[in-house]
């Protein structure tokens, strides 16, 4: 999955542009906004795009890291339930199963979608979209589906997760590859239009997240490393590691706390707003 680039330049990037980086991954990752989308406009907006796309790709990947500990950290005590009885589930068939053990492995059914999808196109990916007028056009499609999706009654809680709603949830992820989607909201938007309440479908995005990332930084991340990383890269890929973690918890407990007692109108405004001015910048070739 990771090119090789042969001999990297040194690179251009300055710890500033690590933190501004790393604090937008960390909050767009778990919002419902786009994380990929919001690096890419980042990077257009203020003209940081003088690195090499895949050293970009890289040090953004990098930046997922951070965020994979956030999620890891934050619902370490959920995981270890899940590890135990999904582990368990193989070598004491006889025990009845347990709740968490099936949804240990509904969140590696989950999983598979975008997995496939992700081998199969990523060059296409990579070579057709991630576009400023495509992200715009994308944080306002699927921010009115996230809307429509919310305005479902949708009462199921998480232990009422089958496969079948596992495949429909981690289907819709594959739509994530395309930046301006959102990953963890088209997740939330799947499963609320199967019926699951806001904190279920926003628990359920969260921990399917983990398989995703955690492929991502062996592959793109491990392949920087043994081609070997650019001179002046290390220390900003520490910088934005660190930032995208800490923004990475507070955006987990904002966005639990908000879907508790809010809808996600905010989330959908937001969206469709930033989509609106990326193409009316796009337009204007202001950018």
């Amino acid at each position: 999955m990771f090119v090789m680039l042969g001999r990297y330049r040194p690179s251009s990037m300055s710890v500033l542009q690590a933190i501004v980086l790393g604090l937008i991954q960390g909050f767009s990752e778990f919002l419902p906004i786009s994380s990929s989308g919001h690096l890419v406009l980042a990077r257009w907006f203020f003209g940081w795009e003088e690195q090499p796309s895949d050293i970009d790709k890289a040090f953004d990947v990098a930046l997922h890291f951070g965020t994979f500990v956030a999620v890891v950290l934050y619902f370490r005590h959920d995981l270890v339930r899940y590890v135990r009885e999904g582990l368990r589930l193989i070598w004491n068939r006889e025990k009845p199963i347990d709740p968490d053990g099936r949804i240990a492995w509904l969140l590696v059914v989950a999983t598979i979608p975008a997995a496939v999808v992700g081998a199969l196109f990523e060059d296409v990916i990579d070579e057709r979209l991630g576009t400023p007028t495509i992200i715009g056009i994308s944080l306002i499609l699927f921010g009115l589906l996230l809307w429509w999706a919310d305005q479902s009654e949708g009462r199921r809680p998480l232990t009422d997760m089958r496969t079948r709603d596992a495949l429909i949830v981690g289907g819709a992820q594959a739509l994530a590859l395309n930046p301006g989607t959102s990953r963890s909201g088209i997740t939330m938007t799947a499963a609320r239009f199967i019926g699951f309440d806001r904190e279920a479908a926003v628990r359920f995005s969260f921990l399917m997240s983990l398989p995703v990332i955690a492929g991502a930084v062996v592959f793109k991340v491990g392949g920087l490393f043994v081609d070997g990383v650019p001179d002046g890269l290390l220390t900003p890929m520490i910088v934005g590691v660190i930032t995208s973690f800490l923004a990475g918890w507070v955006a987990i407990w904002g966005t639990l706390h908000i879907v508790r007692t809010r809808s996600f109108m905010p989330f959908v405004v937001y969206r469709v707003a930033l989509g609106v001015l990326v193409l009316v910048v796009a337009a204007a070739g202001w950018r």
